[in-house]
């Protein structure tokens, strides 16, 4: 039974005249009779009386025509259920990306996207770049945003640098400058209390081995928060901080930007998904304007 013969069985039904009923399909006459004809045969009953032209619907007939049209309806609405899908009007996008990336890079992003595609839901999960790979790998997430480099036992990905972005010091305004001339130098930390990240944040990572490789343990005030509580005990005067620039823009007036001395500290944002797994079409264009949108950083 084919969709085909199911629609030349409605128009039929509905013209009472199978010349009529082949004009409103757009077909020849003999054909649709002999779709129709092909249908009676696979169900093993006559659908209509023929008695002298009169062309009426047997019992049979009545009792396939709601159904037919049933599933000529279910058929229509998946078509343009796929349809929509295609052309970006319904679908989501499962994103994962670091705290600091949300703060920073993402809300004028998605902003963009949803108002390109109001239809599209953005499912967002935040996590270290550990944590995401382990979802990209699962399939749990469709792309994501991480700090490169990733772990040496990382699954397959394609990975496309986005950006690159120093890190900087934020303190409070109401706390002496934190450094000399101007910067601070990685070994300036030694004689600074600060509030660090939770465990599994790139950001803790980074700082901790940059204080190692100066040769000494950096102390903390306050450890284990997210990025807002970070940058609010900052501004509570209980530590400094190291941030990307793009966080310290968006901080507010209350806390003070101050640059690391050269080299510096700079990361690598890559946007990541699976290298066997196509992404959704979704999920493409908004790896498309991610790509385009990419900010300018130092």
């Amino acid at each position: 039974m084919h969709l085909q013969q199911l629609a030349y069985f409605v128009a039929v039904a509905e013209a009472r005249h199978f010349t009529r009923a082949a004009e409103a399909v757009h077909v020849s006459q003999p054909s649709l009779s002999q779709q129709i004809r092909a249908l009676e045969k696979e169900l093993g009953a006559e659908l209509f009386s023929r008695a002298r032209g009169n062309i009426t619907l047997t019992d049979a007939g009545g009792t396939l025509l709601p159904l037919a049209r049933r599933i000529l309806a279910d058929a229509d609405t998946a078509r343009r259920e796929v349809q929509e899908l295609v052309q970006l009007r319904r679908g989501r996008v499962r994103l994962g990306a670091t705290p600091s990336i949300c703060t920073g890079l993402l809300p004028d992003v998605l902003r963009a996207f949803h108002d390109l595609h109001p239809g599209i839901e953005l499912l967002l999960e935040e996590g270290g770049s550990h944590d995401l790979v382990r979802e990209l790998a699962r399939g749990a997430l469709d792309l994501a945003l991480v700090v490169l480099p990733l772990p040496a036992a990382s699954p397959a990905l394609t990975t496309v640098e986005l950006l690159h972005e120093d890190l900087v010091v934020v303190s409070s305004t109401d706390r002496p400058r934190p450094g000399r001339g101007g910067a601070v130098r990685i070994s300036d930390l030694r004689h600074e209390s600060l509030v660090m990240f939770r465990h599994g944040y790139d950001l803790r990572e980074l700082t901790v081995a940059a204080c190692r490789a100066e040769g000494f343990e950096p102390s903390f005030t306050v450890e284990g928060g997210e990025m807002d509580a970070v940058l609010g005990f900052v501004r509570a005067g209980l530590g400094i901080a190291v941030v990307p620039s793009m966080v310290a823009t968006r901080a507010g007036r209350d806390l003070r930007t101050t640059p690391l001395a050269g080299p510096g500290l700079r990361r690598a944002i890559a946007l990541a998904h699976r290298s066997d797994v196509a992404p959704p079409r979704a999920a493409r264009e908004l790896q498309r304007l991610l790509l385009t949108s990419r900010p300018a950083t130092g």
